[in-house]
């Protein structure tokens, strides 16, 4: 049993969500600039999202090809979605930030 992590829930998914909204533009690093975190923590928490998230792989249901335009726009309208939240989010997360900091400097 690890211990547990100083990041609130909400703060990890919106670092998750910073590095997805990049669109595979910025790294891990630069990532975690933003809100004050170490490297791999990012890393992590995006895996754990990228594994939790994964489809239900499919036996022997075949997609036709007039469904799956119909999967990439609903697909395109979650991440607007996501995308109007992250922006909306954004002060939540700079205050998380500057908690994060802090919190650094205090544990070292």
């Amino acid at each position: 049993m690890g211990r547990r992590s100083p990041y609130p829930e909400e703060f990890r998914k919106d670092t998750v969500a910073l590095y997805h909204a990049s669109g595979g533009t910025r790294t891990y690093t630069a990532v975690a600039a933003d809100p004050g975190t170490t490297r791999e923590m990012p890393r992590t928490w995006v895996r754990k999202d990228t594994v939790g998230s994964a489809p239900e792989p499919s036996h022997g249901s075949v997609q036709s090809p007039a469904e799956d335009p119909a999967r990439l726009q609903a697909g395109n309208q979650r991440l607007l979605k996501a995308d109007k939240a992250d922006k909306e989010r954004q002060p939540q997360r700079e205050i998380l930030r500057r908690a994060a900091a802090h919190a650094t400097r205090e544990a070292k």
